[in-house]
């Protein structure tokens, strides 16, 4: 069977989240739908996958709904649904900045470059840095060239970051994200912040890749689903990073077995083998590991209660409450 996922956000008011929230869970389950959907007053933010019949009735379904209708799909196919179940629930913010500072971005914000202006940009002799708008760990395994990449792991972290940044007011800038989410906010932060000339790759790393065939993109896109990486820059797909075992280069990313660990660590086939799938001695040895199957290296990560009894679960409350 072929499936879809989908990735998109839509700043638009929600008078009634709690509401919005319980319809829109009835209809994904319904439809077979899975992924996570983040909801709140400002707006909507998913990544959901299911039947291509099911997410083109998803698409028609919340662009049906007033102040949704020009909502913005990027589609990837797949040979499997990348999640493992359906999460819809309410957030404070749709994408997560915490800035004191009011932001809009249907108001304001930055140049919106399509990805050929983009490619054209890039391709020209202005002069102009590439700000990358996402955590450390996603920019290690892909970005594009030349990119300054913050050394952050939250994207909550990136006010403070610009406040203490040497890049001139008066340069023209340029960021990018994977899906253009993050960059919404951050642009309408650049702006009020001083800088004049900022630019906003629209659509994202995804959208970018599928336009024009990610040039000047090195690596790999991380995406928050089971596939954990996706290609960008087809004529180069080598990896930029390497296995934190072997040291070989790799760009997958495998959760640790250790369930108490369950560290997002880079490792090849070679390492994920020779460590059981765990990140260190340590955790190889731990007695809540998850089982390892060696055929299939990379399997979808689960949760512990599919491994483990009540038991861990106890523990687990034990060492919270302590």
């Amino acid at each position: 069977m072929q499936y879809t996922v989908l990735l998109y956000y839509k700043f638009s008011p929600i008078q009634d989240a709690e509401t919005f929230i319980k319809q829109h869970r009835a209809f994904c389950k319904n439809n077979g739908l899975k992924g996570r959907i983040y909801v709140s007053e400002e707006g909507i933010n998913g990544t959901v996958s299911g039947l291509k019949q099911a997410t083109d009735l998803y698409k028609d379904t919340l662009r049906a709904v007033s102040g949704f209708e020009n909502t913005e799909f990027k589609e990837d196919p797949c040979d499997s649904i990348p999640f493992a179940r359906l999460i819809v629930k309410y957030r404070p913010e749709i994408v997560t900045l915490r800035s004191p500072i009011d932001l809009d971005p249907n108001t304001e914000g930055g140049n919106r470059l399509s990805p050929e202006e983009w490619k054209a940009v890039l391709e020209g002799n202005e002069d102009f840095v590439i700000i990358d708008v996402r955590n450390n760990y996603e920019s290690k395994v892909g970005h594009f060239e030349g990119a300054i990449l913050p050394d952050l792991k939250n994207f909550y972290d990136f006010p403070q970051w610009l406040d203490e940044t040497d890049i001139p007011k008066d340069k023209k800038v340029l960021m990018y994200c994977t899906g253009g989410i993050r960059c919404e906010k951050f642009s309408v932060l650049m702006k009020k912040k001083g800088w004049e000339d900022v630019n906003q790759l629209h659509g994202g790393i995804i959208n970018y890749g599928h336009v024009t065939g990610g040039k000047f993109f090195k690596g790999k896109c991380f995406v928050f689903d089971d596939r954990l990486v996706v290609p960008v820059n087809t004529d180069d797909e080598e990896p930029i990073s390497h296995c934190e075992i072997t040291g070989v280069p790799s760009d997958n990313y495998l959760n640790c077995a250790n369930m108490e660990c369950n560290r997002l660590f880079i490792c090849s086939e070679e390492g994920a083998r020779l460590m059981e799938g765990a990140c260190c001695e340590e955790c190889k040895n731990h007695p809540y590991k998850r089982p390892f199957n060696p055929d299939d290296a990379f399997a979808p990560f689960r949760k512990w209660y599919e491994y483990f009894g009540s038991d861990f679960k106890d523990q687990k409350n034990t060492q919270t409450a302590g």
